[in-house]
Order: C-alpha cells, then structure tokens, then sequence
C-alpha cells in the first residue's frame, strides 16, 4: 500500500541519550493516525524529525514516495507537512490577524504590507473553523484555549496535505473539542492526513483509525483502533495494569482553610466558597466562565475589588504572589510556557527556586549538594524522564515540563495548591498515579 508518511528504523540521539531507537511509522492518505506514549517516549522527538527540524542519526523519510537523507524544514512543508506544536509558535505582541497572516504574507516575499490582504487571509482562517475572534486582539492577551485554536487556523490556511496536531485539546471545553473534530473530519474527506498526538483515550477512540504507541524511543504496538481497548491503551502506554480507582465517600474535615466572601474581580463576580483541610475542590465551566481569573485572585495577580478572603479563619489580604506564598498558596498555571517555567535555566534550577530559600546555609550560601539532592527527589518522585538535571527544561517533552512546575510547588510544601489546567501535556500514568494519590491518600506534602 501507498504511504504518504514512511519512516523506517529511524534513530535519535541527544548525548549519548536514544531519544529515538529504531521507529517505524506509516501514515496513509486521508488517514487520521493517533501517536501515543508517555512523557519521553520519543513523540515529540519523532514529530521534529518529521518536521525537518531534526536530522535523524540513522533511517529512512519518505513522503509521498520521495526519500530525503536530511529533510528541512522547509523541504518539510513544501512537501505538504504542517504542525501544531503544544507551545503554539505564536507571536505575542503581534494580533491574531497578524499571526494568522503572516506565514502567507512571508512566503510571498512582500516587500509591503497589505492591510486589506491580511484582513481577507486572516477572515478566512477563522470561518473555516467558525472561530469568534477579535481580529485585532494581542495574542498575549488571549487565554491558552483561543490561542490554540488560532494556531489551528493557521496550519488549516496552507495546501498541507499532513496536519501533526500535538495534543491540540489541551485547553478545548468539549464544544470546541466537537468543532475541532468536525475540521478533522472535513480535511479526511479531503484526503489530508492527520498524525493527532493525545493522552485522552476517549479522543482517540472517537477520532482515530489507527494508533501507533512508542515507549523509550521504540515501537511498542501499531494496529487499527478497532483493536485497541481502554485496558490494552493503558497497558501498551504504560506497561502497568491500573486497577479501577476504589470510590469510597470520605468525611469532609470540618477545619477550613480557605473561604471566600462574595469576591469579585476582573472576570470573576460575587464568588463564595468553602475549601476544607485535605479536600480537592474542583472548579469548572467553559471557556470565558472565569476559572483563571479566579486562581489568578487566588494568587494575588488579580487582586479582589470587593469581598473578603480568610485563610484558617483569619481575613487575609493577597495583593500579590508575595501575599499569596505567605499565606501558604502555591499555582500550577494555565500556561506552564510563559507562567511556570524559566524556559533557558535547568531542571534543577526550576525545582528548587521556590524551595531556594530554606535550603541555604546558615551563612546564607547554596550547597550544590543540598540543591542536587532536593532536586533528585523530586525528579524521582513524580517520574521527570531525565537523562540529567543540569539540562535546560525547554529539553523536555511538554508533559516533563509540567511535571517540573508541579515539582517546584510540592518541593515547596504548600498548604493550598491551585491546579489550572493541570493534566495539559500530561500523559495516563502520571494522571492515574495522582488521581490515586490524591483521592484515596492526601498526604502531608500538599494538604488541600
């Protein structure tokens, strides 16, 4: 059979690490083909080989039946290849009818700009997915879901014959998710290929035909989805079996550690609730209800306009992350990229800045050893796929970095955690292992 997508015993090493050992992936034309693995397994890596962004050590590229010894990338998007990277590739302080624009505007080698060609290429990027946008709103300025689906509109302006979409309903409520579905499926019939990249299984069964699973950079299994099951997914992604989570009703804690009175602030009004000792509270609604904005006053970047926050009983003021983090208050961002992580600096370094503090000596000076230690565990405690620790964090897979963000709080020991969005990059074993953690043992590092 015809592949449009053909890699063959392709092989990736970064410093004596094997990123990729010997990977085989076929993708068929029209074909929606999920590639599923967990944090480190090689999907990313796998994805910039593809995208000419890596050379590969060793192996054979094929697309559309031409072979390519070192692709580029733009031999990759000439070749009709388009991706929708986790961190969006979008410019900030450009608007999204900039963003949306300007790869067309780039690859005419315009010497001008034209308003009003920006304006139509920028209009019909966002019917075809019947996105409701301000055209003239700053990306810097969108919350993570709409900068996503920006990201979708640009890679859908090009004649791209396959989309690689990397966990693309991260930060989707499940409306947009079914829009996002419906584009798939319309590109489908239009013969264009999609490699969607997901750790959420009932996304991959509703939307995928075929599913190929990596583990430390090698096959584990490629078949028809009609073949996979929700237990063999797990098992095949993991190589654990997980036991159904034991639903057992607990009694609330009747200490309260946090209640608030009627807030209002930016996108939030009259907000009220109680958050008890060893509870997980869980807050929801779709995208604009407000959920960020509230974990933003929570943690003093929004500050309250009226109404009143008590922490163990006490009214406390939080104006600001200072106010936040002496009242015990930690946040797992939205947006792990621009919010959680210093991007250049190390895996160390993003743990144990929080911790940094408590850890120095009583003349006030780093023990390298004391910051190696600290470190090590929490690499070891919530499973960072890390070869070493003195690497930058932007080394890492998306579900890596979100596992160091989540570190760097727990190192801290926090008395409330705010969790925003916390499962983004993260694939099934993390999630299961904290959902069993959390659920049937809160322990002492992180009481609510």
């Amino acid at each position: 059979m015809d592949y449009l997508v053909e890699l063959k015993g392709i092989k990736k090493s970064f410093g004596g690490v094997k990123a990729l050992n010997g990977v085989d992936l076929q993708i068929r034309p029209g074909e929606v083909h999920c590639l599923a693995g967990e944090n480190g397994s090689g999907k990313s890596t796998i994805i910039k080989v593809v995208s000419g962004y890596y050379h590969p050590d060793q192996g054979e590229i094929k697309i559309n039946g031409k072979s390519y010894e070192k692709m580029t990338p733009q031999e990759s998007i000439q070749a009709g290849i388009q991706v929708i990277y986790q961190d969006f590739s979008l410019f900030g302080n450009l608007t999204v009818r900039e963003n949306l624009a300007l790869n067309q505007m780039l690859a005419k080698k315009k010497h001008f700009i034209d308003k009003g060609e920006i304006d139509r290429i920028a209009k019909r990027a966002v019917e075809r997915i019947r996105f409701n946008v301000d055209l003239d709103a700053l990306v810097e300025t969108l919350p993570v879901a709409d900068k996503q689906l920006v990201a979708i509109a640009r890679a859908l302006l090009d004649d791209a014959r396959l989309i690689i979409m990397d966990e693309p309903t991260t930060a989707l409520t499940r409306k947009e998710t079914k829009r996002l579905f419906e584009i798939v499926n319309d590109l489908k019939r239009r013969d264009v290929s999609i490699l969607f990249v997901s750790h959420k299984l009932e996304e991959v069964f509703e939307i995928c035909e075929q599913i190929t699973v990596l583990c430390n950079g090698q096959n584990v299994i490629s078949c028809p989805i009609s073949e996979m099951d929700d237990e063999k997914f797990s098992y095949y992604m993991t190589g654990r079996i997980f036991g159904a989570l034991e639903k057992r009703k607990r009694e609330l804690n009747p200490e309260v550690v946090m209640e608030l009175k009627n807030i209002t602030a930016p996108g939030i009004e009259d907000i009220s609730f109680k958050l008890h000792k060893g509870e997980i509270l869980g807050i929801t609604g779709q995208l604009g209800s407000g959920r960020t904005e509230l974990s933003l006053t929570l943690f003093g970047l929004n500050p309250a306009q009226s109404g009143a926050i008590f922490i163990n009983g006490r009214e406390s003021q939080i104006k600001s992350v200072g106010d936040a983090l002496r009242n015990g208050i930690g946040l797992v961002p939205e947006d792990r990229l621009t919010e959680g992580l210093f991007l250049p600096q190390s895996i160390l370094k993003n743990v144990v800045i929080g911790k940094l503090g408590r850890l120095l000596t009583r003349m006030g000076l780093v023990d390298d050893c004391i910051l190696e230690e600290e470190s090590l565990k929490w690499i070891k405690e919530i499973g960072i796929a890390t070869a070493n620790h003195h690497l930058p964090v932007n080394t890492l897979s998306g579900g890596n970095q979100q596992k160091v963000v989540l570190s760097k709080w727990l190192a801290m020991n926090p008395d409330i955690l705010i969790l925003n969005g916390p499962t983004v990059g993260v694939d099934i074993g993390l999630n299961m292992i904290s959902i069993h953690c959390f659920a049937n043992a809160p322990g002492e590092e992180c009481r609510s």
